[in-house]
């Protein structure tokens, strides 16, 4: 023992740092990281390790010098890169000027919520939702509002008119994933539309997560709000190379934003990371220009893994799994007759060595699920679904 006293309890914490929750998925799975029995489906993160081109392209700009200060937006090269790539996957085109690259999609995140919200403000969250955007939310003062999305024999939905409901004059943004973690679901380009129609009537910011919008099952990319947005739209699009490229490590990622916020976002980044390591952002153009053929790799990878995880799922009488996912790398699956998540994910784990994610941490009304993440190698993830089925049997 150090003596030294958590953070949370030093005098001059702020107040609601000193109230936000220490749980986590981490906190469920920090013993077991180095138990090489337990099969990891806690985690959004897969075990592709980064291809080889990518990893030769940061090595050769290690080695080649690039290792000094980055633009604050990022290197020009590879914002470049990222705008010709979404000009070609969207339906408007995108101007290098609207892109700031970050350290991770995390980082893209906080910029979004620092930007638009502050102390007093609320931002309305489409959940279930990854925890880490309510963690952000109330890391610079704000408040949550939450808005389920309906879910019955057809999968999960949203209803545009609980999101309004929910929004009143402190309502800086809304926040959604599409595909959804954990759901799988995707927003249909109608919902989005009067999503963006909402936003444009009160002027509340849009923040689009579309890290997952190379990971659909049944389309070439998910529809996005860059195909029916204004350049200078109140719409700010997260984005990341973590997961379709299996970056997770190299933490690097994007936002997409109004071009006449460019320096705007270049002063943020500026005092807080001060800009993204720059031979990383040379394996992101590698990444953006040659990956192709390994995103169609990750995606049918995920494919093959959600039918393993469905498939033993299906077999399970306790098992509840309204709908398939359309995407994304997680099977959200409800527990007949389990009243404690959090307690279920323990009890598995010290059973069946496998890790799972509590329902609970991804927004009221899902304490009844857990999450699994099916991105695993066929081999192992068969073995984690027997595990499983023993364990819920």
């Amino acid at each position: 023992m150090s003596g030294k006293q958590p953070l949370t309890a030093l005098p001059g914490v702020k107040k609601h740092i000193r109230s936000m929750s220490l749980e986590n998925i981490a906190n469920i799975a920090k013993d077991a990281f180095s138990n090489k029995e337990i099969i990891p489906l806690w985690f959004g993160e897969g075990d592709v390790v980064t291809p080889d081109f990518i990893g030769t392209a940061i090595h050769d700009a290690l080695k080649a010098g690039q290792t000094f200060y980055s633009h604050q937006n990022g290197i020009p090269e590879f914002r470049q890169t990222l705008a010709t790539y979404l000009t070609g996957l969207n339906a408007k085109p995108v101007e290098m000027e609207r892109i700031t690259v970050t350290s991770g999609g995390m980082p893209a995140i906080m910029l979004a919520i620092q930007l638009t919200t502050g102390e007093g403000d609320n931002v309305v969250i489409v959940d279930p939702v990854w925890p880490n955007i309510t963690g952000i939310v109330q890391l610079v003062g704000a408040e949550t509002r939450s808005v389920r999305m309906d879910l019955d024999d057809q999968g999960w939905s949203l209803d545009v008119e609980k999101v309004a409901a929910a929004c009143d004059s402190r309502t800086k943004a809304i926040f959604f994933a599409s595909p959804g973690n954990p759901t799988g679901a995707i927003l249909p380009v109608a919902v989005q539309k009067q999503l963006l129609a909402l936003g444009r009537e009160k002027n509340i910011w849009i923040i689009s997560d579309e890290v997952y919008c190379r990971m659909s099952f049944d389309q070439y990319v998910v529809p996005s709000f860059l195909d029916i947005s204004e350049p200078e739209d109140r719409v700010l699009i997260v984005n990341s190379l973590s997961k379709s490229w299996s970056m997770t490590g190299s933490r690097l990622g994007w936002l997409v934003h109004p071009p006449s916020l460019e320096s705007t976002m270049a002063m943020m980044v500026q005092y807080t990371t001060s800009g993204t390591t720059t031979y990383l952002q040379y394996g992101g153009i590698a990444a953006i220009r040659d990956g192709e053929d390994f995103v169609k790799y990750m995606t049918d990878y995920c494919r093959i893994g959600m039918e393993i995880a469905c498939d033993v799922l299906a077999e399970i009488p306790r098992v509840i799994l309204h709908q398939r996912p359309a995407g994304a790398m997680y099977a959200f699956f409800e527990i007949d007759g389990m009243a404690d998540s959090k307690q279920a994910c323990i009890d598995i784990l010290a059973s069946s060595k496998v890790g799972l994610a509590p329902g609970c941490f991804f927004g009221k009304g899902s304490e009844k699920f857990l999450r699994l993440c099916y991105c695993r190698s066929p081999q192992q993830l068969r073995i984690a679904m027997e595990r499983l089925k023993k364990a819920l049997k």
